[in-house]
C-alpha cells in the first residue's frame, strides 16, 4: 500500500547533499566574462526595445495618415416600417 522508502528527513537531507554536490561540479563564469555576458545582453535589450518602439510609431503615423484613426458619425435613416417584414 504505503511505498516505505525510508525517513523523510533522511530523503530530504540526501537530496540537499546531492545539490551541493552539483553545485561543486558547476563550472562558474570568471567575473569579466559574466560582465561582458551581461553588457551583451543588455545591449540587445536595448536595440529591440528602441527598434520595437520605431516600428510602432512608424505604424501610427502610417496609420493616422490613412485615416484609421478618424471618428466616423453614423445615423440610424431605416424606419421600422421598412425593417418589418408584410403580412
Amino acid at each position: 500500500m504505503a511505498d516505505n522508502k525510508g525517513n523523510i528527513f533522511k530523503r530530504i537531507g540526501k537530496k540537499i547533499s546531492d545539490v551541493f554536490a552539483e553545485l561543486k561540479r558547476v563550472t562558474w563564469p570568471t567575473g569579466e566574462k559574466l560582465a561582458k555576458t551581461a553588457a551583451v545582453v543588455l545591449l540587445v535589450i536595448v536595440f529591440f526595445a528602441v527598434y520595437l518602439t520605431l516600428i510602432s510609431g512608424g505604424g501610427r503615423w502610417i496609420l493616422d495618415k490613412v485615416g484609421f484613426y478618424d471618428i466616423v458619425e453614423t445615423t440610424a435613416t431605416e424606419s421600422v416600417a421598412e425593417t418589418t417584414p408584410a403580412t
